[in-house]
């Protein structure tokens, strides 16, 4: 059996890089920081001390970024740090534009830049929450799913395949799935006194949606969401359901990419 030993520091701020959690095995193995997602939002951080409300009346809005060079070309971009492109401005500020009616109670943003831009172009006052952070995509961040395919010789996808490790340990769709429903011990609570927003990235959004729709997380391969879009859940008739789901400036021609 291989013993592993928890190194572990916290993160000064909600505004600084991650601080690495390392983890050393007994076994000769490559090794990896595992991640502390920071503001003291530990991998096993406590549980609330009350379980979710049932069926709090507010709703949960979702705001997937706006496009970055990446995005556009359909690159996975995970943790890379990527900044919006001119039209992911513009699509930033018309998702503002979109959520002007809903009372927050709640606005909570991924600690990554385009994230983090578009919150703000939205005319959101979001408060840093680092689990909100993009699928660890490990080796395959930056590539398209073509060239990975290509690469394979199949039908490759990362909800049905996973990623690999790489320059970051890559996550399993499990675990992107763990990650959100920390979130949602947050999200649930403050949508018992109003609506909430998320803005964070496609994948992650997605898996999301699996989780508080009571779903499998590879469910999110079967509901894509394009960049700068707005997507809406709610409770109706005692259950969770999608209220609005990619609502954008345009319909959408083809499937998101990325």
């Amino acid at each position: 059996m291989t013993t592993l030993i928890r190194e572990s520091a916290m993160s000064e701020g909600c505004h600084d890089p991650p601080t690495p959690v390392r983890f050393i095995a007994a076994a000769s193995r490559p090794q990896w920081p595992r991640r502390d997602y920071g503001c003291d939002v530990a991998i096993n951080d406590p549980l609330p001390e009350h379980p979710a409300p049932d069926t709090p009346p507010g709703k949960l809005v979702l705001l997937r970024h706006g496009e970055t060079e990446w995005s556009k070309q359909g690159k996975h971009t995970g943790l890379t740090d990527i900044p919006l492109t001119p039209r992911g401005e513009d699509l930033a500020r018309a998702a503002g534009e979109l959520v002007t009616g809903y009372d927050f109670a709640l606005i909570l943003t991924s600690p990554l830049e385009r994230a983090k831009r578009t919150a703000e172009l939205a005319g959101l006052d979001a408060e840093v929450d680092p689990l909100l952070v993009e699928w660890d995509y490990g080796g395959y961040e930056g590539r398209t799913t073509r060239e990975i395919r290509a690469e394979l010789g199949y039908n490759w996808s990362a909800f049905t395949h996973g990623v690999i490790r790489g320059a970051t340990p890559g996550e399993t769709v499990e675990e992107v799935a763990a990650r959100a429903s920390r979130v949602l011990t947050r999200v649930l609570p403050a949508m018992a006194v109003g609506d909430v927003a998320l803005v964070a990235h496609g994948h992650f959004l997605r898996i999301l949606t699996a989780v508080f729709l009571r779903l499998a997380p590879r469910f999110g391969a079967q509901i894509t969401l394009n960049a700068g879009s707005v997507s809406v859940l709610s409770f109706y008739r005692e259950q969770p359901a999608i209220l609005s789901w990619n609502y954008g400036p345009e319909l959408p021609l083809v499937p998101s990419e990325s």
